[in-house]
């Protein structure tokens, strides 16, 4: 689905990657972990081809075709959706109408996937506008089950969120992800997590650690996570080293 190779990106003038490697397989959905300020977002932002986030060496193919060369709507168009960590902010712009654009009407549909994310109330409000943390990332993922993209890219999705809305939102990607349907199971996701929360409701295939602009280290996520916890980051240095 996802193939990074030797991937260097800049932002601002800084190289923050100078080597990624990452695969992700149809119907995998694999979590990223790292320290503040490794590239984790700047990773995701690249490979969904946001302006002011420059390649500078290696590739990034979606499904054996390189992307770099796609606009933003392209990669959208070939099936890569992204919810951010912060949602954008566009005032004057209704939930509803950004939801008529993607399906292209579709109101029936609009309504069943509202309701299903506690979203009903949003639809008459501009985007983002206002939104509670646990309301902005009900509202990003509104957008992708109406997208229903073959590749997810989750940038933190239990950043600002209780309890109660981390529940709703990791059984929602759940189904996203279509993770319960073992054997027809086809879409992909990459999900940013710093607290480990999601994996509580989110059944994951792989996890990385990105350090000073690379993959130090793959494996269980739940394992990598607890041995995080337990040591911190500086120890998959030492593991890799």
């Amino acid at each position: 689905m996802l193939e990074i190779k030797e991937l260097g990106v800049r932002v601002g003038g800084e190289e923050v990657l100078q080597d990624v490697n990452l695969e992700i397989g149809p119907g995998e959905v694999h979590i990223l972990l790292g320290p503040n300020g490794a590239g984790k977002t700047t990773l995701l932002m690249a490979i969904m081809g946001m302006p002011g986030y420059e390649v500078t060496r290696g590739d990034i193919l979606f499904q054996g075709e390189s992307i770099l060369p796609l606009t933003v709507e392209e990669r959208a168009k070939m099936g890569i959706g992204m919810a951010f960590q912060k949602m954008p902010v566009i005032p004057g712009v209704k939930l509803r109408t950004l939801g008529e654009i993607i399906v292209n009407g579709g109101s029936s549909l609009i309504e069943e996937v509202a309701e299903k994310l506690n979203c009903t109330y949003l639809l008459e409000r501009s985007i983002g506008l206002g939104f509670s943390g646990g309301e902005a990332k009900r509202a990003e993922l509104f957008q992708l089950f109406l997208q229903r993209p073959l590749l997810s890219l989750i940038d933190e999705p239990e950043s600002g969120v209780d309890l109660d809305n981390i529940a709703l939102i990791g059984k929602a990607l759940s189904e996203l992800l279509e993770r319960e349907q073992v054997k027809t199971k086809k879409r992909s996701g990459l999900i940013i997590t710093h607290t480990g929360y999601i994996l509580e409701y989110l059944n994951a295939d792989v996890g990385h650690v990105l350090m000073e602009g690379r993959i130090v280290c793959r494996g269980n996520p739940r394992d990598l996570f607890v041995d995080i916890r337990e040591k911190g980051y500086q120890e998959c240095l030492r593991c890799e080293r």
